[in-house]
């Protein structure tokens, strides 16, 4: 039992390695836990979340330029995140109108993601109401 737990102490620590995210010559985005020689690399704080686990967070009073927001459903999201995919297909099923952001092809929509303090993908807004994450029950909570 002593060595199981020391195992668990010891794999514990190499789960909390650093992400490093940098843009290759020919536009590729890349992710790895070492940093790239001779290329301008970024840190990725990571936050998961989860089908099974959503948070909800206030958005800043001055997020919304436009006020006639209120059921304006807006993805920002990866092209490779799976929940992404699942948010898509969702929406899709149930003729919900959305807006999808690419952080990682659309400046301004990176800059717009960093300015309400963005952590990990989807991040979903419905009007103002914001959801990290997605789930079904979660999103038609905010939906409503």
């Amino acid at each position: 039992m002593k060595l199981f737990l020391l195992l668990l102490l010891i794999a514990s620590g190499y789960s909390s390695a650093q992400i490093y995210k940098w843009t290759d010559e020919s536009g590729r985005v890349h992710f790895s836990d070492k940093a790239a020689k001779g290329a301008s690399v970024e840190t990725v704080k990571l936050k998961i979340n989860s089908y099974e686990h959503v948070s909800y967070e206030a958005l800043p009073d001055d997020f919304f330029a436009e006020k006639n927001v209120r059921k304006k459903v807006v993805m920002y999201s990866t092209s490779w995140c799976g929940y992404c995919k699942k948010a898509r297909n969702y929406f899709s099923s149930q003729g919900i109108a959305f807006s999808e952001l690419d952080i990682e092809k659309d400046a301004n929509a990176k800059r717009q993601y960093d300015s309400m303090g963005g952590r990990g993908v989807p991040v979903i807004l419905v009007g103002e109401k914001r959801m990290n994450g997605f789930s079904v029950a979660g999103f038609n909570n905010i939906y409503k």
